[in-house]
């Protein structure tokens, strides 16, 4: 049970970043809000510049791919279908 709450509250972080948002505008705030956290800090140090860069690493991996389509389908012991979900563009 455990599990599968921490996989929704993974789901929910993700959904929720404006980094995933699809307007540029979302996420130019967002990346503009990052570095002026960092920036007037006269002492930076190493952990902020890593973060920094493994997050527009991220950004720039995740716009690179091609979108995904997902589909589930879960039998009952009986053979018939129990479940079937299906997660983005049709």
């Amino acid at each position: 049970m455990s599990d599968r709450n921490a996989l929704v509250e993974l789901a929910n972080f993700v959904g929720r970043s404006p980094l995933a948002s699809p307007d540029m505008r979302v996420r130019n705030k967002a990346l503009k809000g990052v570095t002026e956290r960092i920036l007037p800090r006269q002492k930076r140090s190493v952990g902020d510049l890593l973060g920094v860069v493994m997050a527009l690493s991220a950004r720039t991996r995740r716009m690179a791919q091609d979108p995904v389509h997902v589909e589930v389908d879960v039998f009952a012991p009986g053979g018939k279908r129990a479940l079937r979900m299906i997660l983005g563009e049709s």
